[in-house]
């Protein structure tokens, strides 16, 4: 048998019909130089284009109505490019895309394109291109209904049915070291509390979880109908959350249900109101025993305030007892140690020196920071006509002639020592009752650790200017913003040292 001999072929070469270079064999018999200088594949791509951009919100235009987050090389906002060259690129296979970087400012995106295409019945030829966009600005739909001020979709409406606004004045503060009222179109005050009112309803939404989180309130919505399509089933409302707030302030007196009472570990039924956070945190004067309650519990089983702040009187203290030795309830709760108890015998502060004035006793949890000579806000039982069924039903060998909330200082002095401040959701004219209503709830901040640290405070600018001293003398060390919340106490008051101990 023969064998079979295999033989190598090698491909041959070719001339190039217009330059005559050897190249292999190609349906078109030219080399690639010549092909590019014959056919140009970008042609029909063109190489600048707009992209509208909203300055306000900083979101891109999609046709036909739609808006777009996409950050600057980021993929969304390449995919946008690709996009709005997609009609001009249906002859051509696109291989490769990228940015080439360019300034920030300067409203130009440029994108790197790879491209293909068949030339000459089978040959490939591919090209790169760079396209200029321009970046314009035009406002979005929701971003011009902002600035309109007058559009919503949803309204937010804050209320508490109480005269004294300290409640409403933490959740503005809480509202501004959070930034929840970010997306709202307008916020308007009103005499009971804030109407927030926004473009969407899921910012609303927002809104309330956040609120009911932090204070102790329930919500009803309601909404009302705008616009309706009967052929396309479509239906525009108007939604509306009215957000209730437990009508508890700070220093309230509370005269509890006697089950009540007994269910919150067995107190008596005159407690005071030390503070409103998300639970409602109560104090018994005689007892020194404290409960708090969450807003679910309140609201199973409400009740009212019996005296508000600004029903206070203030006392002019005779004598302090201090109170060693108390035998409390069995099952009692928690018990302050923040507090002393102790008995006072005090006048009123108009009657001070007055031969027919009337003296006072009471047993108040105020001990550690009363001494005699001192000034005492309270409330005068005694002499108040209060309208209240559950204080109806106590006999009257129960009710204690006073019960006193907190120290009264100079508020003058207080205020000029005090260098820092808040800052204020909504700029307005403000009435001289509500300016003081403000003025006590920063006297609160001082005074209240546990408030000060949830919410910002300000260094007050105006207040520490100083005059400039000579070249030659030395800038004086200023206090730290924490040396001055610690130094909280005027000059003339100071706690006992067997308290302190």
């Amino acid at each position: 048998m023969e064998a079979l001999i295999k033989t190598e072929t090698t491909e041959g070469l070719i001339a190039c019909c217009e330059c005559g270079v050897a190249i292999p064999p190609n349906p078109a018999n030219m080399c690639a130089g010549c092909i590019r200088s014959k056919v140009d594949i970008t042609e029909g791509v063109p190489k600048q284009s707009q992209l509208y951009m909203c300055r306000f919100c900083e979101r891109f235009f999609v046709p036909p109505n739609g808006w777009m987050n996409a950050k600057l090389e980021s993929k969304e906002l390449l995919s946008l490019c690709l996009k709005r060259l997609k009609a001009t690129m249906t002859k051509v296979r696109l291989v490769d895309a990228s940015f080439i970087w360019t300034e920030p400012h300067s409203k130009r995106v440029k994108v790197k394109l790879t491209i293909q295409k068949e030339v000459f019945s089978g040959a490939i030829l591919q090209q790169s291109l760079v396209v200029e966009f321009t970046i314009y600005n035009q406002m979005c739909d929701e971003c011009r209904r902002i600035e309109a001020k007058d559009y919503w979709r949803a309204c937010v409406q804050v209320r508490q049915k109480c005269d004294f606004k300290k409640t409403l004045f933490y959740l503005e503060q809480l509202l501004l070291k959070h930034n929840a009222h970010s997306n709202t179109t307008t916020i308007k005050p009103s005499p009971t509390g804030i109407d927030f009112y926004y473009a969407k309803q899921q910012d609303a939404r927002k809104l309330v979880d956040f609120i009911n989180t932090i204070l102790p309130c329930k919500y009803q919505t309601s909404q009302t109908l705008v616009t309706h399509d009967t052929k396309n089933n479509v239906y525009d409302y108007k939604h509306t959350f009215c957000i209730d707030i437990a009508p508890i302030t700070r220093d309230a007196l509370i005269c509890l249900p006697k089950k009540l009472a007994q269910s919150f570990g067995n107190l008596n039924q005159f407690v005071v109101c030390l503070r409103v956070t998300n639970v409602i945190s109560l104090i018994d004067p005689a007892t020194l025993q404290t409960h708090d309650i969450p807003a679910i519990q309140y609201w199973k089983e409400p009740f009212e305030i019996l005296c508000q702040p600004k029903q206070l009187v203030e006392f002019y203290v005779l004598e302090v007892e201090p109170v060693t030795h108390i035998q409390r309830p069995v099952g009692h709760g928690h018990v302050s140690t923040k507090h002393d108890l102790a008995d006072i015998w005090l006048v009123r502060s108009n009657q001070v020196g007055q031969s027919n004035a009337q003296t006072l006793s009471c047993r108040t949890h105020l001990g550690r920071f009363l001494h005699p000579g001192d000034t005492v806000l309270g409330y005068d039982l005694i002499n108040s006509n209060l309208n209240n069924t559950t204080f109806d039903t106590i006999s009257t060998d129960k009710v204690p002639d006073v019960v006193l909330i907190r120290k009264s200082f100079d508020r003058e002095l207080r205020a000029r020592k005090r260098q820092w401040k808040l800052k204020r959701l909504v700029d307005q004219v403000e009435t001289a009752s509500m300016e003081n209503e403000f003025m006590g709830f920063m006297e609160d901040i001082e005074e209240d650790p546990i408030l000060r640290e949830k919410i910002n405070i300000y260094l007050d600018k105006q207040k520490m200017a100083v005059e400039r001293p000579d070249d030659d003398e030395e800038l004086p060390e200023g206090p730290t913003l924490q040396e001055m919340l610690d130094d909280l106490v005027i000059e003339d008051v100071e706690m006992k040292e067997e308290g302190a101990e």
